[in-house]
């Protein structure tokens, strides 16, 4: 009897591995493009401070491809469902650490998963704002601060304009949409990849027949000098990279139903990260070409007037092209938001069932047969996060996600080839252990590169902290690790962002 190539792949045997390279390349590349590469260009443009932001974009596909690779060797030797999820109980030991870990990374995607829903549902009110530009007119703002004996002053700015409200009415029509017994989402899916893929194609296509070089090589004076400001431009502008291309560790989340696993996931990572970058790259270059850097610059700052595509484009034929684009990324942004809300509502559903979450994660809506609870969880989040400027939601989505998700499992893939040598590995990574290596070490160049670093990395610390009051009082009531029965929770996950 030849041994079983995936011995650790505990899935369902009801789930049918039918997914292919074709469709698992193009599922991650759906789930890595929304609304994101459309509301970034000013942001990244204004960390950097010039048209350089094109070495931030390049940069941030080299450490997307050595996370990558990280996640190819853990999706390929555990071709389940559940992701980081999974991985993180298997790398640190389902019946201890492991326990804790995957309890933390469930914990901090209760809040990063509202952030990540929030940041599309800004994107489609500011995309709004190209028809209706009073919906940028800022009502009130507010910094809060709380003292924090030992993190320091934890700093919250909020504001209110019409925009906001639009953000919010996005959320809440989403929740309405999907509170209901879900029998396909597919053609949804569909449409928005034709939507987002011919958009991208019509402004890459439209950016190059008119592109300027003078315009989008006029790098101000002492640009690529390596000095400090330089480098905490770079360390901003890979933030937003990573926001950008996250999404390419998809099919790790279902692996369970992906064919061939050992050769699929890895290939679908990797090409899906290698498409995306140059789409990514070739567009934004094409934008700094027709639009001054300036420009962004300003709109980035003010957070206002952050519908670049839409300028873009009616600089180039007119309002109707303008108004035209507005609308497709509007729908890109709202569909966006629609399977981000759809895809983490089962995640604290999955790992309540296990119960290695709040046990109230785990209802079901008795008629329409889905997790309801999770679902309002998620979606009211999210529209608290309505309140909060898109550069202020996506820093703190990407530092929250980096403490206590990916650079624990970077981390963790060297430490399961040390606790684990003999697991098989269909895929072992490039170069190992050096793209482990320095994908942590740009996750933490991310965390602390940057100018005002340290403000979200208080809310990940909050997080942490909370989290672990949290799962050890849950943990000595129920008798379990570390204070008396091991447990090992079956991990079942869903697709997130």
């Amino acid at each position: 009897m030849e041994p079983d190539p995936h011995p650790h792949d505990t899935s369902s045997p009801d789930l049918i591995r039918g997914i292919g390279l074709g469709s698992a390349t193009a599922l991650n590349m759906i789930d890595m493009i929304g609304i994101g590469p459309f509301i970034t260009i000013p942001l990244i443009v204004s960390a950097v401070g010039g048209p350089q932001a094109m070495l931030g974009w390049i940069l941030g596909a080299l450490f997307a491809m050595c996370d990558g690779l990280v996640w190819a060797e853990l999706g390929a030797a555990m071709p389940g469902s559940g992701g980081s999820y999974r991985f993180l109980n298997e790398i640190y030991g389902p019946k201890t650490l492991g326990r804790l870990i995957s309890f933390l990374f469930i914990w901090q995607l209760s809040f990063s998963a509202p952030m990540s829903i929030a940041s599309g549902c800004i994107g489609l009110s500011q995309y709004a704002a190209y028809f209706w530009p009073r919906l940028d007119h800022v009502y009130a703002a507010h910094k809060l601060s709380l003292g924090l004996s030992v993190l320091g002053t934890l700093e919250l700015n909020w504001l209110v304009s019409a925009g906001t409200f639009v953000a919010i009415a996005g959320c809440l029509i989403a929740i309405f949409l999907l509170y209901r017994r879900i029998t396909s989402i597919g053609a949804l899916s569909k449409l928005m990849w034709l939507v987002v893929v011919g958009t991208m194609a019509w402004i890459i296509l439209s950016g190059l027949a008119h592109f300027n070089r003078a315009r989008a090589f006029d790098f101000p004076p002492g640009t690529l000098h390596l000095s400090r400001p330089f480098f905490r431009g770079m360390g901003s502008s890979m933030l937003y990279a990573a926001y950008l291309y996250w999404g390419y560790y998809n099919v790790c989340f279902f692996g369970g139903e992906v064919k061939e696993p050992g050769k699929t996931i890895p290939r679908a990572l990797l090409l899906s990260i290698l498409l995306v970058a140059c789409l990514y790259i070739v567009m934004n270059i094409s934008v700094l070409g027709v639009i001054p850097w300036r420009e962004l610059d300003q709109a980035a700052k003010s957070n206002r007037g952050m519908y670049t595509i839409s300028l873009f484009m009616q600089r180039i034929y007119g309002p109707w092209a303008g108004y035209s684009v507005t609308v497709l990324l509007m729908f890109a942004a709202f569909s966006s938001v629609f399977s981000l809300m759809l895809g983490y509502s089962r995640v604290p559903y999955a790992a309540a069932l296990d119960g290695n979450y709040f046990r109230v994660f785990g209802r079901v809506h008795p008629e329409g047969r889905f997790p309801h609870i999770s679902l309002l969880w998620l979606g009211l989040v999210a529209t608290a996060f309505c309140f909060f400027s898109l550069a202020d939601v996506i820093a703190a989505l990407v530092v929250i996600r980096i403490t206590l998700q990916f650079l624990v499992q970077a981390i963790g893939v060297i430490v399961l080839r040390v606790r684990r040598p003999e697991m098989p590995r269909p895929f072992r990574m490039w170069l190992y252990p050096l793209p482990a290596l320095l994908a942590s070490a740009g996750f933490v160049f991310v965390l602390f590169s940057r100018t005002n670093s340290m403000k979200q990395i208080r809310y990940a610390l909050v997080l942490l902290l909370t989290g672990l009051v949290l799962y050890f009082a849950r943990a000595l009531y129920n008798r379990e690790w570390p204070f008396g029965r091991a447990v090992a929770p079956v991990a079942h996950g869903a697709p997130t962002r």
